[in-house]
Parts: structure tokens; C-alpha cells; sequence
């Protein structure tokens, strides 16, 4: 098969697929030229970043299957690989532990003023003094979208002494049995917001989610506490956020994830000495990504000789 392949993923991946199809590189390609390269393809692999449009998925003439190597949907047009009737498959697994992971990471940066601290000391700056911190223990995490990741990171905070609590869009008593197996306590978003210590962004970007964290949903956060993001940019209205940090209201924030990504990236809160920032690598680990690149090799042989996806794959 013709394989368009827009985003990096394993070389091993890439090597294995090579050895059977013909792989187009089009990684690193602009939006715009993305159609250019579609006609004949019959697969696309891509991860986050560069997308599949509508014009894109129209010029396709010969594809049969998408595979995003990663859990979100928003860089794609559903509705036109739906009128093509072209397969989706995601592969989220892998890459759960290595995003909740990363969510904690980033919490205990905040919490220890790490960034901060690398950088005094780098100026020559023996800041010991002026850089006491907060521990997790004994904090109220909260978890906006409690899903598969959003349970890993409920479940890692329990491990670290929180008190966790988190809200999902269909709350009801399977939900709640479900959430407590991973020692979250559910609740409503409005509870989450205003009783968090510390809170976790974990939902998709879709048009019910985008600016989630507006002006006022900020607004009802607890006071002092800390925002983490690895959801995506557009959840955040992040110069409501910048405001918010700017006052005082909020401690800190992290974000993983900003409304404007790549080479443009221009963050609104890049000056400010209580927010990190780091380049959507959330996923990013060797494990998470050697595993997403050996299930998509999975999928595509898989398609090729039957036509349709292991469900193995698709976890």
C-alpha cells in the first residue's frame, strides 16, 4: 500500500512498514500543502500538529485509513473521512501512562519551584532561601475529564498522599463506581474547580470544550491553587489565565498544550516567572512511542491483508 506519513513516529515503525509499502515522507509539511500530497495514498499516519483537513481528505482519492498515533481527533476532519466512509483507528493506549507522568512531573515542578530554582542557580543565584515550596501530600488534586488518562493521574496522585476528586461529562453511578476503583472521588465540575489545590486538564478540545477554563470558570477556582494542562491549548483561554496569575488569584500554572503551537509558537504567559511551559511532549517518551509505532505496523498489516483492524490495536 501508499502510506502518506505526516508526523515523526518510531524508525523501527517506519523501517517495518517500509520493508512492505511505499512510504511518502511528509513530515514537517505545511497545512497547506498536505493535499498535494494525499492523491494516491491509501493510508495516513499522523500524530499531533499538522492535520487532515477537509480539502486534504477530499484530494485522497485512493484512501481507506487514517491512523492517528495518539488519542486526539481535533487536527482531523471527521465528518469528511465519514462521508468517504475512511476508517479512523487512534492508538491512546500507550501513551496514557507517559501523559500522567508527565502531568506529575509538571505538578511537582510547580509545587518545588524547579524551573525557577535551575535558573537562579544558573545565573549563579544561591537561592535556597527564597524558594520554599508546597508538597502534593495532603492536597486536593482535581481531575477535569477523569477519563483513561485522567484516571492515571487520579490514581498516581493517590500513590503521592492527594485527596482526589474529578468530573466527567456523563456522571452517573457506573461513573461513580468506576472512578473510585482508582481512588477518585466524583464530583461536579463546579466542586472540582473550587475545592482543587492543584487541577489537571484532561479532556478533548471539541466546540463544548473550547475554553473551558474561561474568565469565569477561573474566576471559580480555589484561591492559590495550581493549574496543570496536557488537554489541549484551546481549553484554556490563556490570556484569562494570564490574568489570573497576574493577580494573584491563581499560584502557577504548567501547560504542555497552548492555543498556538509550533514554530509560531507566541504564548501569552512566556514572562511570567510562575507558569511552565514545555512543547506538547507529553507523550514523548521512547516507551510510549516504540509501543504506538509497533501497533500501528500492527494496523496497517493487519488492513492490508483483511481490510479491516485488529481490535487489539485499537486499546
Amino acid at each position: 500500500m501508499k502510506i502518506l506519513q505526516l508526523s515523526a513516529i518510531s524508525p523501527a515503525a517506519v523501517t517495518a512498514l517500509r520493508r512492505d509499502h511505499e512510504v511518502v515522507d511528509g513530515v514537517g509539511v505545511a497545512q497547506s500543502d498536505v493535499a498535494t500530497l494525499t492523491p494516491g495514498c491509501e493510508v495516513v499516519i499522523l500524530r499531533s500538529g499538522t492535520g487532515l483537513d477537509r480539502q486534504a481528505v477530499e484530494a485522497a482519492d485512493a484512501l481507506r485509513l487514517v491512523v492517528r498515533a495518539g488519542s486526539g481527533t481535533d487536527n482531523i476532519d471527521l465528518d469528511a473521512l465519514a462521508a468517504r466512509g475512511i476508517a479512523l483507528e487512534r492508538v491512546p493506549g500507550p501513551g496514557a501512562d507517559a501523559v500522567a507522568e508527565m502531568a506529575i512531573t509538571l505538578m511537582l515542578a510547580l509545587g518545588r519551584n524547579v524551573v525557577t530554582a535551575d535558573r537562579l542557580l544558573r545565573e549563579g543565584r544561591w537561592a535556597k532561601s527564597e524558594l520554599t515550596g508546597a508538597r502534593l501530600a495532603g492536597k486536593t488534586l482535581g481531575i477535569v475529564g477523569a477519563g483513561n488518562i485522567g484516571q492515571r493521574v487520579g490514581h498516581l496522585g493517590t500513590i503521592l498522599g492527594m485527596h482526589v476528586i474529578g468530573c466527567v461529562e456523563h456522571a452517573d453511578h457506573a461513573a461513580r463506581e468506576r472512578l473510585a476503583t482508582h481512588g477518585i472521588e466524583l464530583r461536579s465540575l463546579g466542586d472540582v474547580l473550587a475545592s482543587a489545590d492543584v487541577l489537571s486538564l484532561h479532556v478533548p478540545l471539541t466546540p463544548r470544550t473550547r475554553h473551558m477554563l474561561d474568565r469565569a470558570a477561573l474566576a471559580a477556582m480555589k484561591p492559590g491553587a495550581l493549574l496543570v494542562n496536557l488537554a489541549r491549548g484551546g481549553v484554556v483561554d490563556e490570556h484569562a489565565l494570564r490574568d489570573a496569575l497576574v493577580s494573584g488569584h491563581l499560584a502557577g500554572a504548567a501547560l504542555d498544550v497552548h492555543e498556538h503551537e509550533g514554530a509560531r509558537f507566541a504564548s501569552p504567559l512566556v514572562d511570567l516567572p510562575n507558569v511552565v511551559l514545555t512543547p506538547h511532549i507529553g507523550a514523548g517518551t521512547r516507551e510510549a512511542q516504540d509501543e504506538i509505532g509497533r501497533r500501528i505496523v500492527d494496523i496497517v498489516h493487519h488492513h492490508a491483508t483483511t481490510g479491516a483492524v485488529p481490535l487489539a490495536a485499537q486499546s
